[in-house]
C-alpha cells in the first residue's frame, strides 16, 4: 500500500526538492506551508517561545489527524521548536540524517548556510546530537552573506551562483556541507563541475526515509 507522508515547510521553495527527490518512491506527499510562523519568530518580540513551540505541535498534530502514515519536518528551526511529543506516526526530521553523516567525519569541517537565522538553531541541535552519540566536532560555520534576500525575493538562479561561487572557494581539504535544502541545487552543480563532494541534507533524508519506512 502507498504511504502516505505529510510534509511541514517553512517556505513553498521546499516542495519542489522533496517531490523531485522522493518522485521514483511509492509514496503520496501532502504539503503544509506556513512561512510566517519563522517570520514572526525573528520580528516580533512579543511573540513567546512558548506561543512559538505551542504553534509547531497544533501544525503537527493536524497534520497526524489528516492520516498520514508519518510526518516530515524540513525547517530545522521547526524541529528546535518541536519538543518531544508522543505521537502514533513517526516524526522525520531533516536535519538527523545529516546530523549523523557529519558526526561520522572525523576530519575538520564547514558547514554553509545563507540563512543567519537558522544558525543558532541547527548548530545547538547538531551539538546536542554530538554529544548524544559521544562524538566531538570541528566544525567552522560560513554564513554567505546577503544572499538569502536573493532566494526570498525569488532571485533563484543569482542565489545559486551566489551558493555555489561560495562553495568553490572553500577549502577541499576540509569536508564541506550546506546546511538548506535551498543551497542542494547549487551544490549538486558544484560537484558536477569540480572534484568535490559536498553534504546536503536531502541526499541523507532519502537514504534514510527509504530506511526508515521500507520504501520501495
Amino acid at each position: 500500500m502507498k504511504k502516505k507522508i505529510g510534509c511541514l515547510h517553512a517556505h513553498y521553495s521546499n516542495i519542489d526538492y522533496i517531490e523531485t527527490a522522493l518522485a521514483a518512491y511509492d509514496i503520496e506527499l501532502t504539503h503544509f506551508v506556513d512561512p510566517g510562523l519563522m517570520q514572526r519568530v525573528t520580528s516580533d518580540p512579543n511573540f513567546t517561545e512558548a506561543e512559538a513551540e505551542s504553534k509547531v505541535k497544533d501544525q503537527v498534530e493536524w497534520i497526524v489527524q489528516t492520516g498520514v502514515d508519518a510526518v516530515l519536518i524540513t525547517c530545522t528551526n521547526y524541529i528546535a521548536l518541536l519538543k518531544e511529543e508522543t505521537l502514533n506516526v513517526p516524526i522525520i526530521k531533516i536535519d538527523e540524517p545529516y546530523f549523523e553523516v557529519i558526526c561520522k567525519m572525523e576530519e575538520t569541517q564547514t558547514i554553509l548556510f545563507t540563512n543567519p537565522n537558522t544558525v543558532s538553531g541547527t548548530m545547538t541541535r547538531l551539538q546536542e546530537y554530538a554529544q548524544r552519540n559521544q562524538k566531538t566536532l570541528d566544525i567552522e560555520v560560513v554564513v554567505i552573506e546577503n544572499s538569502f534576500e536573493l532566494f526570498m525575493s525569488g532571485r533563484n538562479e543569482e542565489y545559486k551562483r551566489e551558493v555555489a561561487n561560495a562553495l568553490k572557494k572553500q577549502n577541499q581539504q576540509r569536508i564541506v556541507s550546506v546546511a538548506q535544502l535551498s543551497m542542494v541545487a547549487a551544490a549538486q552543480q558544484v560537484e558536477r563541475e569540480t572534484s568535490m563532494t559536498i553534504i546536503n541534507p536531502l541526499d541523507t533524508l532519502v537514504s534514510s526515509m527509504v530506511n526508515q519506512l521500507n520504501l520501495s
